[in-house]
């Protein structure tokens, strides 16, 4: 970096800030491809809702705290990673980069995250496995029978998998306007069939998988406190709060709205995932101040990898890092142990949100 002179440029490093990954991204994709990136259900309320929910949460921070050597890390299912992210399953990952799903999971497993591969994306979680040696979790969306579900679930533990999340917000396919009016569908959509599978998947499943399956069990799709106790009862490790990024049933809450009632209701017997307009660092420290343990990174995933690839997903995750440590240093904490609720309060003197609010340079041409 040149310091000669006041307002230099800063040479040698493609992204800066994370908004650069959206921008190159909307360049590089296609229209289809970048408007299913970026789309919802119907009149995508419930996508709105989730950021709006996001951005009515204000800091409270402390001073005087000493937070010269913070701890950013967690632990997953006995593993260390680096921040409380996972990258969040993506069923149409090849779509926007060479590579589908193995560059994720290479890029995670590199900076020292997890990521979670769908069963709907390419080359398949078998060849993932064989291409990345690293903890990695498996996300299966039901689209056969019982036995079908068994075999897929056992070859993921013989696979090695850390971890089994099955979706469960997904018993009809989201009517997703963007893609609809343009008569678009993507990879994974273009095969898709077996969603009377889906239709069908009930606790009684569950309580049939836990009986043979010794990995944790992840419930993708939990959107209430009824829920999430039933989850506990039938006995998962993990309930997974997301309402599909508002793909699915419109008019939802936002994601960050549901996560406290839910975290009530659990009272610790379980760890809690959460995703729904992650975008920023200062979102996923709200999210764990709010009681979750891990936070998914979703859309802002797509974007890196339609911007560059692994590389770009790898940095994506630097600067998402570089956002949490500066968060966490200026709010007057040392560790994700020390956050809570009382670091946050609420607060709606903000404007109009639209898709990338998260990023209001772009409206400005930067």
């Amino acid at each position: 970096m040149n310091n000669d002179k006041l307002g230099s440029k800063i040479e040698g490093e493609e992204y800066l800030v994370l908004h650069e990954f959206a921008k190159k991204a909307k360049k590089n994709l296609s229209k289809e491809t970048w408007d299913y990136l970026i789309g919802a259900a119907e009149t995508e309320t419930t996508f709105k809702r989730n950021r709006y929910a996001l951005d009515s949460l204000a800091f409270r921070p402390r001073v005087l705290r000493d937070v010269e050597n913070i701890n950013l890390t967690a632990d997953l299912f006995g593993h260390k990673l680096r921040i409380p992210v996972i990258l969040a399953p993506i069923g149409s990952m090849q779509d926007f980069v060479d590579g589908a799903g193995i560059a994720p999971t290479t890029a995670a497993a590199n900076f020292g995250i997890m990521h979670m591969t769908s069963s709907t994306c390419l080359p398949g979680f078998e060849e993932v496995a064989k291409s990345v040696d690293y903890p990695k979790l498996f996300q299966l969306y039901i689209r056969g029978d019982k036995d079908w579900v068994d075999d897929n679930i056992k070859r993921a533990i013989d696979y090695n998998y850390a971890g089994i999340c099955l979706t469960v917000d997904l018993d009809a396919y989201g009517r997703r306007e963007r893609d609809l009016s343009k008569r678009y569908r993507t990879t994974s959509r273009q095969s898709a069939s077996g969603f009377e599978h889906q239709m069908r998947f009930s606790w009684k499943d569950i309580d049939r998988i836990k009986s043979y399956c010794d990995l944790p069990i992840i419930l993708k799709g939990i959107a209430t406190a009824e829920d999430a106790i039933l989850a506990v009862e039938h006995g998962v490790e993990v309930v997974y709060v997301s309402n599909h990024g508002g793909r699915q049933l419109d008019y939802g809450l936002g994601g960050v709205k549901v996560l406290p009632e839910i975290v009530n209701a659990i009272k610790g017997r379980v760890k809690i995932f959460y995703d729904g307009g992650i975008m920023r660092g200062t979102d996923v420290v709200k999210a764990i101040a709010l009681g979750a343990d891990m936070v998914g990174i979703g859309r802002l995933q797509g974007f890196a990898a339609g911007a560059g690839g692994s590389d770009a997903i790898f940095r994506m995750l630097e600067l998402l890092e570089v956002e949490i440590s500066t968060c966490m240093r200026l709010l007057g904490i040392n560790s994700f142990n020390e956050l809570d609720n009382t670091f946050l309060t609420n607060d709606n003197s903000f404007g109009n949100l639209d898709v990338l609010s998260s990023f209001p340079l772009l409206s400005e041409g930067y």
